[in-house]
This record gives structure tokens, sequence and C-alpha cells, in this order.
């Protein structure tokens, strides 16, 4: 998709993949919005765009796990035109269900994973069908392919994320608009500071590169569902063939015990 002169939308900018999102758009001459609670790091990634690409960004610190964000998002762009949104915050919060001590905290996880993401999506998308040009890229995870224990309601919003984009992309088929759901598997970002360590489930991480690079060929691409990694491709293609009752009953309990171990952040 040729992004030149368009404006990108990107939550979660302020490092990890978002940052990395945002530096392969202007690097192709997209306009940049960014999107995420640290305005510090938003200013000095804003700068650097500036320098090396000429590129207008807007910063909009905020935190999106709060209600009301999106409509907070749509006032702070001041008329301004979305012709991209990537919907890449989110936040994992570990743990047996049983046991949780925040509930606050898991409330404000499924807002950021689900409500906010559906409301920018819903207040950008219809304007994109109208001009009949446009992408939505939401970001997923590989633990939306199986029931999590230890990770359950986190892996449930990833589920719900890959559900809604898949059927968003059959809503918007002959549009001219793409909608699809990268998910990527452990990814080097900050995301483990506040999951735990534990709750890679002691898979080989990937580099924000590589799923930079797999995000690309998703916004160059017409498939609703991308998993970054050939390895992942195969596992999550598996996934939908696992018996979900055995699996459970067989590693379930261990799973939840080995998460559990790990701070919540």
């Amino acid at each position: 998709m040729d992004v030149t002169g368009s404006t990108a939308l990107i939550t979660g900018a302020s490092g990890g993949i978002g940052a990395g999102i945002a530096r392969a758009l202007a690097a192709r001459g997209a306009d940049l919005v960014l999107v995420a609670r640290s305005a510090d790091k938003l200013e000095a990634l804003a700068a650097d765009l500036r320098a090396r690409h000429g590129r207008d960004v807007l910063v909009v610190p905020l935190d999106l796990s709060t209600p009301g964000a999106g409509a907070r998002v749509q006032e702070a762009l001041g008329g301004r035109t979305v012709d991209v949104l990537v919907n890449n915050a989110g936040f994992g919060v570990t743990g047996r269900l049983a046991e949780t001590e925040d509930p606050d905290r898991l409330s404000a996880m499924i807002t950021l994973n689900c409500t906010t993401l559906t409301d920018l999506t819903a207040r950008f998308l219809p304007a994109m069908v109208q001009r009949r040009r446009g992408a939505v890229v939401n970001i997923a995870s590989m633990a939306a392919y199986l029931p999590a224990p230890g990770f359950a309601a986190y892996a449930a919003t990833k589920a719900f994320v890959l559900s809604l984009s898949q059927a968003l992309w059959a809503e918007t088929r002959g549009t001219g608009v793409r909608v699809a759901a990268l998910s990527p598997t452990v990814t080097d970002t900050g995301f483990f500071d506040v999951a735990g360590e534990n709750a890679s489930g002691g898979m080989r991480r990937r580099s924000v590169d590589q799923v930079v690079a797999t995000f690309l060929d998703t916004l160059d691409g017409d498939r609703p569902v991308v998993v970054d990694g050939r390895r992942n491709e195969v596992l999550a293609a598996a996934a939908h063939l696992v018996p979900r009752g055995p699996l459970l009953r067989l590693v379930g309990p261990r799973f939840a015990d080995r998460v559990a171990t790990a701070p919540a952040g």
C-alpha cells in the first residue's frame, strides 16, 4: 500500500512494535499521529521522525485504557483524516482469575485491548470506506489461538481482536479498504516488563524489526490474518486442529501455575 502523503494513527507508539511501525511508515512518506501515555517518549520519537523524514507528526499523550479514550483521540486530531489505523496498544495481566488482586487493572486491560480498539475502528473506518481507500491493522497475538490458563483474560481479548478483524475484513471486501489482524509471538519489547517474564511460556523472542517487516507485508497484502514468523504460522494453523478439552486437562493447570509465578507488573 502506498502511504505517501497519508496519515497513519498508531496507538502504543512510545516504544516497541508501535515505535517501530511509526519509523517504518514515516520512512515510506506517511504523516503520523502517535498515541500513548508517555508524552516524553512520544515527543522524542516525533522529533526524530521529523528530523529524519520531514513528516508532520502529531503527538497525543493519552491513557487509552480509560473509558471514552477513543472520543478524546478523535477530538485531538482536529479534523485530520486518518488513512491508516494501527491499533497496537495493549497489555497483559497474568495469574489465575480467581486469585486476581486488582480487578480494576483487569478491567483496564479489557478496555484497552478490546473496547478502545473497537471504538477507534468505528470512528475512522467509515470515512475510509467512503473514500474507498485506507487500512486498519489490529495487533492481535499468538495467544488468540488457544485458551491460556494463567493468562485467560488477556488471551480472550486477543481472540476478540482476531475475530473482529476477520469479520471486518469480510465486511469491507470491495471497498478499497484493507482490514487485518497481525499476530506476533513473544517479541523483544517492554510487554514482559508488565506481564512478567514467565508469560512468554519459554518461547524464543522475535525482534521488533522482524515484526515490523511482517507488518509492512500485512499492509501490502490482502489477508485477514497474518502471523509473524513461519514457525508460528504453522503453530497457529495447528491450533485449530487441537482438541481443547484434552489439551486443557493435560497442560492447563501446569501452565497456569507457571504463569502465576510471574509478577503482574
